[in-house]
Order: structure tokens, then sequence, then C-alpha cells
């Protein structure tokens, strides 16, 4: 069993059972075959009916006449038959059958096969005959079909016997049998044609969706090159138009990560290098004074920091690129975790004279996971302080209606120039890179923030003038939705 099996699986059958090419060729079969089927027992069926009404017209027309010749010899009022033996026979002979003909009093008179002859016969068939009724029986089992005929006197029409003939269908049996051996035939070569006819349109009729499995096979292995589109059927346009944003989409983000990840490289590379630099020259020098030994070294510390600050923003940008199920989604006070922000931020702010205030116009709980959206608003509103001028302001403010919470960050800072605007969000984007160093900007946190509120399933938006400042909107639903 186990031997069958696996010659079935290198053979690939059990995968071209579960195809939809078998299920196609499964359904045109069914509908090819079963009419051939059905063809077979109709032909079969209509073949014998026709054959037995056509005996029966025949048996019929000949009797009938053979009945109104004996009731117009009649003499007197009793059945004669002189003179009618011999057509009687000749008539049994032809049809290769039997003719009984009874009297009034049910008696039969004659017998072709000379078995009945003054007996009495009462049947369904002679009775309906007195009542002036012609039957016409078939009996399958025994192969012979029965007509049952009234004979008439001539002037008042009055029933006075019944003719009864009874001829064999075995020649009907025999032609039917060698018709069904040649629909036989014929149904095979039809059955052979379907089922061939059916392997190669399943074949023709699934090819489209081959071409679309070997472009997904391709994208699996690494190509991203060159649009799909199969526009044979509807459903294989749509899956080509899906599979074009999909490859649009993934040649984005790869293009994204390649971006990412050098700018990575460099952002790293930057601080390590300077202080490899600054580590040289202290080693190439000899008896190097303290006080220049003190500077490099607190050269050295800042990169270090400038590096550390890379990797938290890094690990934080991870944090929130994970799923749904990392969140901690809790009932949290948005007004007094935007305050506990600007508590952290008013130091900063204080150095430079930066006015930073709180517009709180409704009290607000949300459901939020509170560490990654502090992350995200801190950045905002620390971007908002160290890309001001000095002696600038900063305004927060919070809102709320039923569906949603709203907080808006405004400062009137050097703003942001338009062709600069919808791309402030990506990963390393520094609209003025030697101020952002300045400050110790590593370029991810508009990233960060982003990243925090749209896991929030939040909007956030920017609005900005050059040298004027810059305003951020930010919409975050209250009750969080998964």
């Amino acid at each position: 069993m186990k031997k069958i099996q696996s010659l079935i699986e290198k053979i690939g059958l059990k995968r071209y059972l579960k195809s939809l090419q078998f299920r196609i060729f499964i359904i045109l079969c069914v509908v090819g075959i079963v009419p051939i089927l059905l063809m077979k027992m109709s032909i079969l069926k209509n073949y014998q009916d026709q054959s037995l009404i056509q005996r029966g017209k025949m048996l019929q027309n000949q009797c009938e006449n053979f009945a109104d010749r004996m009731g117009d010899s009649l003499q007197g009022e009793e059945l004669q038959l002189d003179g009618f033996e011999t057509e009687m026979e000749q008539l049994a002979t032809l049809y290769n059958g039997r003719m009984v003909v009874v009297n009034d009093e049910f008696k039969v008179i004659e017998d072709t096969f000379n078995l009945d002859e003054g007996k009495t016969l009462v049947s369904r068939e002679v009775v309906q005959c007195f009542k002036n009724q012609t039957s016409l029986t078939h009996d399958g089992e025994y192969k012979f079909i029965e007509l049952a005929l009234p004979i008439k006197e001539s002037v008042n029409k009055q029933v006075i016997g019944a003719l009864v003939i009874s001829s064999e269908t075995a020649d009907i049996v025999e032609n039917r049998e060698e018709l069904s051996r040649k629909v036989f035939v014929l149904q095979s070569v039809l059955i052979l044609v379907v089922l061939v006819t059916a392997f190669y349109l399943s074949r023709y009729l699934v090819k489209p969706f081959a071409r679309v499995t070997k472009s997904l096979e391709k994208v699996s292995g690494g190509f991203l090159d060159g649009d799909l589109m199969i526009l044979d059927y509807t459903e294989t346009r749509e899956m080509s138009e899906a599979y074009n944003q999909m490859l649009a989409r993934m040649k984005t983000l790869d293009d994204s990560r390649q971006e990412f990840v050098s700018n990575v490289s460099h952002e790293l590379k930057t601080p390590i290098t300077s202080m490899k630099v600054l580590a040289d020259s202290l080693l190439m020098q000899e008896d190097v004074p303290a006080e220049l030994y003190r500077e490099f070294m607190g050269d050295i510390a800042e990169e270090i920091e400038r590096e550390n600050k890379i990797i938290n923003d890094l690990l934080s940008l991870v944090k929130m690129d994970k799923k749904a199920a990392d969140v901690n989604i809790q009932s949290t006070n948005i007004n007094e975790l935007i305050e506990l922000i600007m508590k952290r931020l008013r130091p900063i702010a204080q150095k430079r004279n930066i006015d930073l205030t709180l517009d709180s116009y409704k009290p607000v709980i949300a459901e939020v996971d509170e560490t990654k959206l502090t992350l995200a608003l801190s950045n905002l509103m620390e971007n908002a302080v160290k890309y001001n001028k000095e002696g600038g302001w900063v305004r927060i403010s919070i809102n709320t209606d039923h569906k949603y919470f709203y907080v808006k960050v405004e400062d009137n800072g050097i703003g942001i120039p338009k062709e600069d605007q919808e791309h402030i969000f990506e990963r390393f984007y520094r609209v003025d890179k030697s101020h952002s160093r300045e400050i110790g900007g590593t370029g991810l946190g508009l990233a960060i923030a982003r990243s925090g509120i749209l896991m929030h399933h939040g909007i956030i938006k920017v609005y900005s003038e050059e040298g004027e400042g810059t305003t951020f909107t930010v919409r975050v639903p209250l009750v969080y939705q998964e």
C-alpha cells in the first residue's frame, strides 16, 4: 500500500486530483457523458415503442378488416367461421402468433393452436370487446403483443364475438439488442471523444491561472521585475491587478528596506568613524596633554551618546513595527499623559526660552497603549521644541468628540519646505542635516511618531510654512479596534 502511495506521489497524481484542472475535467465529463448515457436509453426505448406501435397498427388494420368480413358473413345471429379458417391460419403464421375467436357466450369457437376450442375464455380484454372496446397490450416478459377487438354484425352493429390475436415480438427484441450493440460502440467513441476533449479543454482553461502561479513563484524566488497582465477571464484580470499592486508594494518595501539598511549603516558608521579618528589621534601622540586628552575623550563620549541615541530610536521603531498582538491596550487619561510629556520637555524649552503651553478643552479617556502613544507624541512635541527658534512658542491642544480624540502640536519655528513635507515621515529623512546633527537628531523621530499613531488606527497630518512654523494634527479613535 505504501509503495502504491509513493508511486502516486511520484507521478504527481495526488497533486493532480486536488487541482482545479481535475475538477473542471470532472465537470466537463459529467456534462458530456451523462447525455450520452441517457441518449442510449432514449434511442432504445424510442425504437421499441415505435416498433411495437407500428406492429400494433399493422395487426389492428388487418384484423379489423378480417373481423368486419366475419360480421358481414353472419348467418342469422350466430357467428359462423366457414371459409375463414384458412385465412386465420395465414394471419397467425404471418405474425408468428395465435388467433382465437370467442362467441357471445365466451366460448372459444376457433383456436389456430387447437388448444382452447370449446373452452370458456373470460379475460379482461375479451370483456372489453363485448363493451365495444378494442385493446392492445404488450407483455415484455413473454415477448408478445395481444390485440383484442370486437366482431360486430353488419346491420345493427351489435357485438357478437371477440377476435384475439397474439403476435411474437422476438424479432423486435433481437433488433433492439443489435441496435443496443451499435449504440454502445457509438457511445464508447463519443465518451472517448468527451474524455479527450475534457482533458485538453480543462488544461486550456486553467492555463491563465498557471501563468499567475508561475509569476508568483518568480516573486517567491526574489524576482520582482515585470508586471503581470492576464486578461483571459475577469478573475485572472482581477488577480493580475492585485498581483501588480502587491508587486509594486513589495518593490517599494524592498527599496525602502535597502535604503533603510544603507541609512542605518551610514548612521552607525559615522560615529564609529569619528571615534576611531579621535582614538588614533590620541594613540599617535606621545605625552598627550591632559586638556587635549579630556577634549578628545569628551568628543568620543558625545559620539558614543549619539550612537546610543540612534540604537535606542531604532529599537523604538522596531517595537512600533510589531503586530497588534504586542500592543498593551488599557484605558488611559490622555490629558495626564500629555502633561507628563510636557513636564519632561520644560527644562529643554526653558534653556531656549521657548514658551510651552497646553490647551485642554475636554477630559479625554481612551483605550491606547500608553507606552507607545507616549513615545509617538513625545517625538512630535520634542521636535517642536528642538527645531524652534530662540524665544519661540509651542502650543499643545487636546480635544475630543464622541468617536475620536485630537492632539494638535503647533510651533512658530523654522517650518518645513513644501518639497520636504511628503518625505518627513520616512526613516532617516532630515530636512536640515547640519541642524539635525547639531541638536542630536537621528531622522527617526517622525517615523516613530507616525508608526505609533498608525498602530492605534489613527491619522497624522502636517501643515507647515517655511519660516513661519509647523502644525501636526493627530486623530486617534477613543476605542481601540483590532
